[in-house]
């Protein structure tokens, strides 16, 4: 089993942080990558298009609001692993500043353990930037 985190500081407070990153559906309002977010089963599955219009579907396997963190993993995407899970959570640090940090573990299939982790290392860490640009820090 492989795994990668990526973290990063945001100059905003962690509640305003969650408010954009909590929701399961949130993704294409700071992930440009994501266009397009479709919830069902009750808001536990996602299907999300990428900009190429591909489809990845996810499953949320837990969710704490007043922790401000969320796991999920894949049920169907053209990524070479399986038994992906993923963690998304975000952190109080002093004078109004938060941490957010996604983590990752993971099978690699067809591939390389360093290979699947720099794809994911990748995603994650390009994710962060675009939310933080997104929040103005």
């Amino acid at each position: 089993m492989a795994t990668t985190t990526a973290t990063i500081d945001i100059p905003q407070p962690a509640e305003r942080v969650w408010q954009l990153v909590g929701g399961f559906g949130s993704l294409p309002d700071w992930l440009p990558y994501i266009p397009e977010s479709t919830l069902t089963e009750g808001g536990r599955v996602r299907s999300l298009t990428n900009e190429e219009g591909g489809v990845i579907v996810e499953r949320l396997e837990a969710f704490d609001d007043r922790a401000r963190t969320y796991s999920y993993s894949i049920v169907r995407a053209p990524f070479p692993v399986t038994g992906y899970r993923s963690t998304l959570s975000v952190h109080d640090l002093a004078g109004g500043r938060s941490r957010v940090e996604w983590s990752g573990t993971f099978t690699p299939a067809g591939t390389g353990d360093e290979e699947a982790i720099t794809l994911f290392h990748g995603i994650y860490t390009e994710g962060l930037a675009a939310l933080k640009k997104t929040l103005g820090g």
